[in-house]
């Protein structure tokens, strides 16, 4: 039996034990891991030090590999605002009474063992580990090698935490890092309930393709913003500079502005704010001349086709003129992800017809992409951000982490 499997084994046993863990215990756990975090906050950067010092800082993961005081105390925040929500488990979806007496119920249950693989995110590790708590699943981590030093210190944390409450410490395990895991990972049935992918298009794309337990896809998210002719000039350039440069290495960063020709005069003042965070534009022919000898010749280059479809992840963005609102449509259906999509407009009908028009998981009037987060949904924490339609869409919390059964209860009733 090799290690991976007794991993597995010890799991599966963990779920039986974490299903007897009331509600109130899991808020304890998840309110002393908070404060430990905040206690620990200095071994933890130092762990991430040995991370960041591996990854050069023009890497655009790095921003996301980096962790300061600052950042785990919103890790803290988190933690104790899934602590406040309810639990989503049994909950009743459904009670029916048939014709024959026979009580059919629909109830929210844990999937059970659940397999995360993500990338260079170190605050992943807290925020999974939170919602699968909460919401009663075991977790299986699986770390990219950039973030393992940061993901050790963190797991070790919360295995002592449950420790210190009595409890099976295997409710949560950081897998080796390596392909091999990856593969056993996708080839456990029987023993891993669910595998959730987080991270770029490439490693979705290979977690979808060698599967063999069910898996939820949070996509990549290449996000547009159309400022449409009836936009604010104001609003528009606000709204774009920040879902661009808030943080350009996360998946609900402006990637392509789409800007209606009549108003491509008002280009130069909507992309001014970009100037300061040193943003690169690939622009179409017609931005291009419109931009020249008003955006820095540093900062301003000729789009290509490649452009268009790009998740950037970094301070770079491409423009797009549309002659039409429905040309604007045509180029989010065809390069967009499903993830997050914007219109900036003053017109009512022209709004309710992008939202619904529109084939994203998420789809914004008149304010950034960047809220597409489960915390800014009000959902506490989030596992990602789903672009499928089964099961979950969007952000991904505390309900989208179970399933359910039915509960039938009779009298005596037979089958004819």
């Amino acid at each position: 039996m090799n290690s991976l499997t007794t991993i597995f084994e010890n799991a599966h046993q963990a779920k039986k034990e974490l299903s007897k863990i009331t509600d109130a215990t899991i808020n304890r756990v998840l309110n002393a891991i908070a404060d430990e975090a905040v206690a620990q906050s200095a071994h933890i950067i130092e762990e991430n030090r040995k991370d960041l010092d591996r990854m050069s800082p023009d890497d655009p993961k790095y921003d996301r590999l980096k962790l300061t005081a600052e950042r785990i105390e919103g890790i803290a925040s988190d933690l104790r605002n899934v602590a406040l929500l309810p639990s989503p488990l049994g909950h009743v979806l459904s009670d029916i009474v048939r014709p024959n007496g026979v009580n059919i119920k629909r109830i929210t249950v844990p999937f059970g063992v659940i397999g995360i693989i993500y990338e260079a995110r170190p605050n992943v590790s807290f925020d999974v580990f939170s919602l699968c708590l909460k919401s009663g699943n075991v977790c299986l981590l699986k770390g990219g090698s950039d973030a393992q030093n940061s993901n050790s210190a963190i797991v070790e944390l919360i295995r002592k935490v449950l420790v210190k409450f009595e409890l099976n410490p295997d409710i949560v395990t950081l897998l080796p890092s390596g392909h091999e895991t990856t593969t056993e990972l996708l080839h456990a049935v029987g023993q891993v309930d669910l595998v959730i992918p987080r991270g770029g298009q490439k490693l979705i794309e290979h977690v979808r393709d060698n599967a063999r337990v069910p898996v939820i896809e949070t996509g990549a998210g290449v996000c547009h913003t159309y400022f449409d002719e009836f936009g604010d000039l104001k609003k528009g350039a606000a709204i774009i500079n920040n879902a661009k440069t808030r943080r350009v290495s996360v998946c609900n960063a402006l990637d392509c502005l789409l800007v209606h020709a009549s108003r491509i005069h008002d280009l130069s003042m909507l992309c001014a704010p970009l100037i300061n965070s040193n943003v690169v534009i690939y622009a179409d022919e017609q931005s291009y001349g419109s931009l020249k000898g008003f955006y820095p010749e540093r900062l301003l280059k000729e789009a290509s086709e490649k452009e268009y479809g790009t998740e950037f992840l970094d301070y770079k963005m491409a423009i797009k003129t549309v002659g039409t609102f429905t040309e604007a449509l045509d180029h989010i259906a065809k390069y967009g992800s499903k993830h997050s999509e914007a219109i900036v407009s003053e017109n009512k009908l022209r709004i309710a017809t992008f939202q619904q028009q529109v084939d994203a998981a998420c789809v914004y009037a008149n304010t950034s992409t960047a809220f597409t987060d489960g915390a800014q949904f009000g959902l506490g924490a989030e596992i990602g951000i789903s672009t499928q339609k089964l099961h979950a869409r969007g952000p991904m919390a505390l309900q989208e982490m179970t399933t359910y059964k039915w509960v039938i209860t009779g009298n005596g009733q037979i089958r004819s």
